[in-house]
């Protein structure tokens, strides 16, 4: 597994090992020495996967404190484009956003930490995405930035949407607790 760091302080691509024969493919998405080797979170609370049609846009979604949580996330079939924003209010990168393709063969996860918000925009039907969290789902603190809010241009000409996501406030109206 090989670790790099993004403009994003607390994201990461990880170039996860994968192995391709006659009978398919094998792909290691987790491995504990090589996440300590980078100081990444190693515990895992909850596990879950979405299926999604192309056009779909999740996000942008987080839990706040006590509940925040690291992610680590995945595509197995299909392909995605993942958006990460920076909403903690001290960072330098507060406000920016990072834009990586994820997809069922290019054998890439992300590291999310903590105080970053999380979404995605499905490019093709039956897309799916893998999440591992740090903590349990606390909807209580289940929280979100409006997806159009931030400067990020999506490409689905019109997006199929959650109503709730379309409800968050904006980034600016966002009184980040990060």
């Amino acid at each position: 597994m090989k670790v790099r760091k993004t403009t994003i302080e607390g994201l990461f691509i990880l170039d996860l090992f994968h192995a391709e024969d006659n009978r398919g493919g094998f792909v290691k998405t987790f491995h504990k020495a090589s996440f300590e080797e980078h100081g990444l979170n190693t515990h895992f609370e909850e596990s879950f996967y979405s299926k999604n049609n192309a056009g779909v846009i999740r996000g942008m979604h987080f839990q706040t404190p006590p509940f925040d949580h690291d992610k680590l996330v995945y595509c197995t079939h299909g392909s995605l484009i993942d958006v990460i924003l920076d909403i903690r209010s001290d960072s330098p990168t507060y406000g920016k956003y990072a834009s990586i393709e994820l997809t069922g063969s290019n054998n890439r996860a992300l590291f999310i930490s903590k105080g970053l918000a999380h979404g995605f925009e499905s490019l093709e039907d039956e897309t799916m995405m893998t999440y591992l969290t740090s903590t349990m789902h606390e909807p209580t603190h289940d929280q979100g930035i409006k997806y159009d809010s931030f400067g990020k241009v999506w490409d689905a000409a019109h997006p199929i949407l959650n109503p709730r996501d379309l409800e968050w406030p904006t980034l600016d109206e966002y009184d980040s607790p990060f």
